[in-house]
C-alpha cells in the first residue's frame, strides 16, 4: 500500500494508524500548509498501564527545539541593543578559560568548541533527574579543554545554550523561564507550554518510555536541561510558534532570517537550514530521556509538520520527512495491515535454529507453546506470528521474518526487515539451540585503525553519530545524546558498556571507511560516513 496525490486529512489519517498499529509510532502530530490545518491528532497511549491515549492536548517534553527560542529570546535582547551577537563570552562570564575568544554567535551556531556536558554518562545517567544549582552546572563544562578553536569547525554543544539561557539572565535580571514565558509564551497564547515537567500536574501530561510501552522513565529536571531542553509544550502551541515566525511579533523579519542563515554544517540559530525537493527547509530535532520531537518547516509554501512522541525513537523525524515528501508528489509507502494465519507444528519445526546476521550478532529461533520465537543477541525473547507459511511478523515492533529454504529443502537462512532494510542471516546451527548469554571480549586496536573510523555518520535526516578518538579510545555520539566509550571487539567491530549496542564500520574497496552499521534493540541501521 502507498499514499500519493493529494495531501488529505484521511491519507495522513491512514499513514498514522497504519504505524500506531504496527508499533512505528505512539504520539501525536500536527500538519498544516497555508495557515490551514489539515491534521491534528494524538494517536498510541498517553499512559499505557492506565489505558490513557494520546490527543492533540498531549503535553511532551520537546528537548533541543527549546535551543531555537532561546535564541529569538537572545535576538530579542539584540534588537533592544541590550547585547550584541559579537559580544565575547568574558563580558558575561569574567575568568571563563578561553572567554575571550568565544562570541554569543559562535554558541548560538554550536561552533564555540566548548564541551557539551551531556556528553558525561555518568552525570546524565545519575544526577540529570535531580536539580542541579546553575554553579554546579557550569562547573561540569567550563574548566574542560575546547574540542577546537572557536569558529574553525561544528560540535553540537548543549553546554553553549546553558550558557546563553545564563546571559539571558545576567543581562535582564529575571530568570530564562520568566523570559521566555513573559516573551514568546503569553503573547502567542502559548497556555500549555512550560519547563517544570518534573511536578507538573496536570491530565494532559504524558509518560515518557524508553523504546517501548513497557518501560517508563524518569524526567529530566528542567534545571539540567535549562535552555538547551527544558521546555514541554503540544503540537497546537508549537503551531502557534511557527505561525509567529511569519510576522514581526516575536523577532523582526529582518533579524529572524539570521537565525536561519547556515553557518556551519547546515545549522543557523537553533535550527538546521536544508533544500528539500528544491524548497529551503528549516527544521530541528529534540530528544531528552523518554520523549522525541522534530518541527519541520518550509517557509515557501508555509508547510508546517509537527510531530511529538512519548517514546525515545527517531519516528518524529522519519514521519516529519515522509510527509514533507507527500506535498511535494511522492509516493509514501504504507505500514502493511497484516492478518495472522495458522501453520502447522511440523512447517515451524523446520524454522528453529541459529542465525548469523553479523559477527557476534545472531537470531535464534525457537518453538514455545506453539509459536516461533525469536531472540536476537543480548536482546529478549518476540513471538512471530505467521502472514505466510514462511512468513512471520512482530506485534511489538514494525519487523517481519522470513525463512528461505534451499534447493534440498531445508531452511538455509532467513531475511529480516525492519526500517526499510533487508538484512540476511544464514542458518548456523542445528535446531533446537538455547541461546547463550552474549559474552564480550575487548581486544586492543592499533590507534591508525581507529583513526580510520573518526568521522560523522548519516543514520537518517538530522539524526547522525559522530565517531571522534579520545585518549586512545573510540568515542560515539548519537545527535542529542552523550558520548559513549566503545570497546573493540574485533578490528571493526565495537561495543558499548552502558547500553547494549554495537557499531560494525566497513570499509570500501579502496580500504577507506564508507559507513557504519549500528546493532540496537535487535534492528540494524546503516550509517552513511558524511565527513
Amino acid at each position: 500500500m502507498a499514499v500519493s496525490g493529494q495531501v488529505t486529512t484521511a491519507k495522513l489519517d491512514s499513514l498514522l494508524n497504519l504505524k500506531t498499529a504496527q508499533h512505528a509510532f505512539n504520539g501525536t502530530v500536527l500538519v498544516a500548509q497555508n495557515g490551514k490545518i489539515i491534521l491534528e491528532k494524538g494517536y498510541g497511549f498517553k499512559n499505557k498501564k492506565e489505558n490513557l491515549l494520546n490527543t492533540a492536548n498531549t503535553l511532551y517534553q520537546i528537548g533541543s527545539i527549546t535551543k531555537q527560542f532561546t535564541s529569538a529570546i537572545i535576538l530579542q535582547l539584540v534588537a533592544t541593543k541590550k547585547m550584541t551577537l559579537q559580544d565575547k563570552l568574558s563580558k558575561y562570564f569574567h575568568g571563563y578559560p578561553g572567554g575571550d575568544s568565544i562570541t554569543v554567535e559562535q554558541l548560538l551556531t554550536h561552533t564555540s568548541g566548548i564541551y557539551n556536558y551531556t556528553n558525561d554518562g555518568d552525570f546524565m545517567r545519575d544526577r540529570s533527574e535531580h536539580p542541579i544549582a546553575r554553579d554546579s552546572l557550569l562547573a561540569l563544562f567550563e574548566y574542560k579543554p575546547l574540542d577546537f578553536s572557536p569558529g574553525t569547525k561544528w560540535s553540537y554543544s548543549n553546554s553553549g545554550y546553558i550558557l546563553l539561557g545564563m546571559i539571558i539572565e545576567k543581562v535582564t535580571g529575571k530568570t530564562y523561564f520568566r523570559m521566555v514565558r513573559e516573551n514568546i509564551f503569553e503573547p502567542l497564547g502559548m497556555w500549555h507550554s512550560g519547563f517544570d515537567f518534573t511536578h507538573l500536574k496536570n491530565a494532559n501530561k504524558a509518560t515518557g518510555y524508553a523504546g517501548d510501552l513497557t518501560m517508563p522513565v524518569g524526567i529530566v529536571d528542567s534545571s539540567v536541561s535549562f535552555a538547551a531542553g527544558a521546555i514541554y509544550t503540544t503540537v497546537g502551541d508549537l503551531y502557534k510558534w511557527d505561525r509567529a515566525l511569519y510576522t514581526n511579533q516575536i523577532v523582526d523579519q529582518a533579524l529572524l532570517q539570521k537565525a536561519f542563515t547556515v553557518y556551519q554544517s547546515s545549522y543557523g540559530y537553533g535550527w538546521m537550514i536544508n533544500e528539500s525537493y528544491g524548497k529551503k527547509t528549516v527544521q530541528h530535532g529534540g530528544g531528552i530521556t523518554g520523549f522525541a520531537s522534530f518541527i519541520l518547516r518550509v517557509p515557501g509554501d508555509q508547510t508546517c509538520i509537527i510531530v511529538l512522541t512519548n517514546v525515545a525513537s527517531d519516528a518524529p523525524s522519519k514521519i516529519s520527512n515522509e510527509i514533507n515528501a507527500m506535498f511535494n508528489g511522492k509516493t509514501v509507502d504504507l505500514p502493511v495491515e497484516r492478518k495472522e494465519i495458522i501453520v502447522d507444528t511440523q512447517t515451524m519445526r523446520k524454522y528453529v535454529g541459529e542465525y548469523e546476521l553479523a559477527p557476534s550478532f545472531h537470531i535464534f529461533i525457537t518453538l514455545e507453546n506453539g509459536l516461533l520465537q525469536a531472540q536476537a543477541t543480548g536482546q529478549g525473547k518476540n513471538a512471530l506470528f505467521a502472514e505466510k507459511d514462511n512468513f512471520f511478523f512482530l506485534k511489538t515492533v514494525d519487523a517481519q521474518v522470513e525463512f528461505i529454504t534451499g534447493a534440498d529443502g531445508k531452511t538455509d537462512h532467513l531475511v529480516l526487515y525492519q526500517n526499510g532494510q533487508k538484512m540476511t542471516a544464514k542458518k548456523l546451527g542445528p535446531e533446537g539451540l538455547s541461546p547463550p548469554a552474549p559474552v564480550r571480549k575487548e581486544i586492543s586496536v592499533d590507534t591508525n585503525t581507529l583513526k580510520k573510523f573518526i568521522g560523522e555518520y548519516e543514520l537518517v535526516p538530522a539524526f547522525h553519530i559522530v565517531i571522534t578518538l579520545e585518549n586512545g579510545a573510540l568515542q560515539a555520539q548519537a545527535t542529542g545524546q552523550p558520548k559513549f566509550t566503545l570497546y573493540a571487539e574485533k578490528t571493526n567491530f565495537f561495543f558499548l558498556k552502558v547500553v547494549d549496542a554495537q557499531l560494525e564500520f566497513v570499509s570500501d574497496p579502496a580500504g577507506k571507511t564508507d559507513h557504519l552499521i549500528l546493532y540496537q534493540n535487535g534492528q540494524q541501521t546503516e550509517g552513511k560516513k558524511i565527513k
